[in-house]
């Protein structure tokens, strides 16, 4: 190589040297529009989805909220139905005891009623038998045996000579003026009167007293 060659490469190195190497620069690319509008899509739809999920969660929320109040309206009007069957049922229950107990007492009202002339025969005939006959005993044994049966039914004679008459009990037929007994008193009986739990079967026909 000539010095001539020699020294113009030199100068161009020095001349490379003098200016430093220039940095590559990314300039920021502008996007187009097709791409800004599928992003913008894509974060509606996101958001979309968003706002679907909480408004669905809420909806859920509510519905069960509302479905368990049905439920309870449902019990509450169950409940309150059976109360009532009970308390209907409870009633029923009261007044066939009580009617049940109404026709044993009528019924047994109407055989005292029928058997009260045999006990009434017994006791007139008792009353004219002599003393000491086997016969007339043997009829006051039956006769008494007949009485403790009526009574342990529940089966009781009234009270009426020397009490205070009652027409609940005494059937008044005949007065008479008696100053040694108060007014208005049971001088005699003429025909025995019963009662059976309490219930009248028969009055007594008593003599009062003016």
């Amino acid at each position: 190589m000539s010095e001539v060659n020699k020294n113009a490469a030199n100068e161009q190195e020095e001349t490379e040297k003098d200016f430093p190497e220039t940095e590559t620069v990314n300039e920021p690319t502008e996007e187009s529009p097709e791409a800004t509008a599928g992003q913008d899509a894509q974060a509606e739809e996101t958001a979309q989805a968003e706002d679907d999920k909480e408004t669905k969660s809420k909806t859920s929320f509510f519905g069960k909220k509302k479905k368990d109040n049905k439920l309870e309206q449902q019990v509450e009007e169950l409940t309150d139905r059976l109360k009532r069957s009970m308390a209907e049922f409870d009633n029923f229950r009261k007044r066939t005891e009580k009617e049940k107990s109404s026709m044993y007492v009528i019924g047994a009202k109407d055989i005292i009623e029928k058997m009260l002339p045999v006990v009434d025969n017994f006791e007139r005939g008792l009353a004219q038998a002599p003393e000491g006959d086997p016969f007339a005993d043997g009829m006051q044994k039956i006769y008494k045996q007949l009485i403790t049966t009526m009574e342990g039914m529940g089966v009781e004679p009234i009270e009426a000579v020397g009490k205070e008459f009652n027409p609940d009990f005494h059937n008044a037929v005949m007065h008479v003026e008696d100053e040694s007994v108060g007014e208005n008193i049971i001088v005699e009986e003429l025909q025995k009167g019963y009662t059976y739990k309490g219930f009248v079967v028969r009055h007594s026909m008593v003599k009062v007293a003016n």
